[in-house]
């Protein structure tokens, strides 16, 4: 009855009948692009429900453990789709949505924070100190992924043992540097890694699930993901050569969109409610659990898969993810935010999506 009920308080809930839609679709075969339309918007529900189940388990568990589950599981539905798009070989496909995933929360996320809180409220103010170290994270986060690209064609062809060894190497001190990132910011409460760790004892307001109600929820939440998730990654060559669009479009734009409408949501509302350094950190956490944690994940695993995944982007990934840093921390440097400045965000997402979307296929 509280699942039933959530699902009628939050619209957003009631695309959970996608997922019959999109399984019926496929049984029926009803063509690979209602396939493809269904699963990703059965899938934005089934995000949304993981991350309510997180919060609630977070509640219980403190703020230590809770941010814990809260910084590992913030962008599982995106993990477990790129999952599968590397057991497809779709490997330009998970690159490109890593590269997407960071752009669609500095620029898109950012941008629209700021234009609905500035239209709201006017000039809001953030933690300028943190938006300072904000950008220094960030900015080693995109060194560290610019770095194998730039000296992997003086090291070899791609996917020598030598690249691989350089991506392997990379990938283990990017998670190295996540873990100690948490580390700090759960000692000083502060934070981008930490940022959802303060909001989490207010979030699970007037319908506290128990704890058993929540890992119901974030298992078949899980589940439904894992499902859609073969279906939509089973469907995207038919769409690339249905629809024209690219492959490295799909994964620049869409998948990220799809994997995290859920949590773009709620950097918006909260920038809405005048808390503008919450919305800030949420963009920034997110850019940072994908650098830092998902990227050398996606690498460990998808060498135990057997179709190695290599930190080597193309020269318009890097270009994309290093104006992307550069212009989001100017915008946040001064530690004021309005809805001009996110417009100007915003702006920048636009002409990159034009760019990639003019790409050849």
């Amino acid at each position: 009855m509280k699942i039933l009920l959530s699902i009628r308080q939050e619209p957003i809930n009631t695309l959970v009948l996608a997922l019959p839609l999109a399984a019926a679709a496929e049984l029926l075969h009803w063509g690979p692009m209602w396939v493809f339309v269904l699963s990703a918007i059965g899938v934005i529900p089934m995000a949304r429900y993981i991350g309510q189940a997180t919060e609630v388990l977070a509640h219980y568990t403190g703020p230590r453990i809770g941010g814990l589950l809260n910084a590992t599981l913030g962008n599982a539905a995106e993990l477990i789709i790129t999952i599968f798009a590397i057991r497809a070989g779709l490997l330009e496909l998970v690159k490109a949505s890593i590269t997407g995933s960071i752009l669609g929360n500095l620029l898109l996320v950012m941008g629209m924070s700021m234009v609905y809180g500035g239209a709201r409220h006017g000039l809001q103010k953030f933690n300028r100190q943190q938006a300072s170290n904000n950008a220094i994270l960030l900015g080693l986060a995109i060194v560290a992924l610019v770095i194998p690209s730039l000296f992997s064609h003086s090291i070899g062809p791609d996917g020598s043992l030598k690249v691989e060894a350089l991506s392997l190497g990379v990938a283990g001190v990017m998670i190295v540097l996540y873990v100690l990132g948490l580390i700090f910011s759960f000692k000083l409460h502060q934070g981008p890694l930490a940022a959802a760790v303060a909001e989490m004892p207010q979030a699970p307001q007037g319908k506290l699930w128990s704890v058993r109600t929540a890992v119901i929820v974030l298992s078949l939440a899980t589940l439904g993901v894992v499902f859609l998730s073969e279906l939509l990654v089973g469907a995207v060559d038919a769409v690339i050569a249905g629809v024209g669009i690219s492959e490295f479009f799909l994964g620049i734009i869409l998948i990220p969109l799809i994997g995290n409408v859920a949590e773009h949501l709620v950097a918006v509302q909260v920038a809405g409610q005048n808390k503008m350094d919450l919305s800030v950190e949420i963009s920034v956490a997110s850019s940072l659990q994908i650098a830092l944690f998902v990227a050398p994940v996606l690498v460990f695993i998808s060498l135990l898969m057997g179709n190695p995944l290599t930190l080597i982007f193309n020269q318009f990934e890097l270009i994309a993810l290093i104006a992307g840093v550069l212009i989001a921390a100017m915008v946040s440097a001064d530690g004021e935010s309005n809805w001009l400045e996110g417009a100007e965000l915003l702006a920048v997402y636009a002409i990159l999506g034009l760019a990639f979307f003019l790409l050849p296929v």
